[in-house]
């Protein structure tokens, strides 16, 4: 029986952005089906009381560090973005609406997005910037933004959400495998186990 690894994730998150580089090659080994769960962490946030680590200074210069560590062990290109945090409401809307409607798009853009924030350092709070990533990446920024806009894409974000909170979720990423939580990109050899163990 193929496992599947349901992936919780927002762009904003460097540890998701590290993570969605290494989990397709960890379900590729293990024949593993992945899921990709867009979700609005600043809503997780709220709901959980959570926060991020960047909220505690010494924290949050020491795990842009640990970031570097990890991306340069599994050669991802990584960099910190000097607009971080980013506003990720518009950008998981429209992770949420291509996977609604055009789910062969959402890699291509997720690719985008995240090389946009985690390698090129852009500001992706600017819409004018956004939209030129979007349009370099061959999508059309005005409908790109008029598919954020539609109540159901807003549901169907709101609705991921409030799942994965009422799944235990905390923050970004999170796996799910068989059941079993696993949070962090820094988790991601439990979730390998977890792929090879039997069913």
């Amino acid at each position: 029986m193929t496992k599947t690894v349901e992936f919780y994730f927002d762009v904003g998150s460097p540890a998701a952005y590290i993570a969605f580089k290494r989990l397709p090659g960890i379900c590729e080994k293990a024949h593993a089906r992945l899921e990709y769960k867009p979700m609005l962490l600043g809503g997780v946030f709220q709901a959980t009381g959570n926060q991020s680590p960047v909220s505690v200074p010494a924290k949050g210069r020491y795990i842009m560090v640990d970031f570097e560590r990890f991306a340069r062990r599994h050669g991802i290109e990584f960099r910190h973005n000097p607009f971080f945090p980013i506003n990720t409401l518009t950008l998981m809307r429209g992770a949420a609406g291509l996977q609604l409607r055009e789910p062969t798009r959402l890699l291509p853009y997720l690719d985008a997005v995240y090389r946009a924030i985690w390698v090129d350092g852009k500001d992706m709070n600017d819409p004018a910037v956004v939209g030129g990533v979007l349009k370099a990446a061959g999508f059309d920024p005005g409908k790109l933004l008029a598919l954020t806009a539609d109540p159901e894409v807003k549901e169907r974000l709101k609705a991921l959400t409030q799942e994965a909170v009422a799944r235990g979720v905390f923050g970004a990423p999170t796996c799910f495998v068989d059941g079993n939580m696993y949070w962090g990109q820094d988790r991601l050899d439990f979730v390998r186990e977890a792929l090879e163990a039997q069913a």
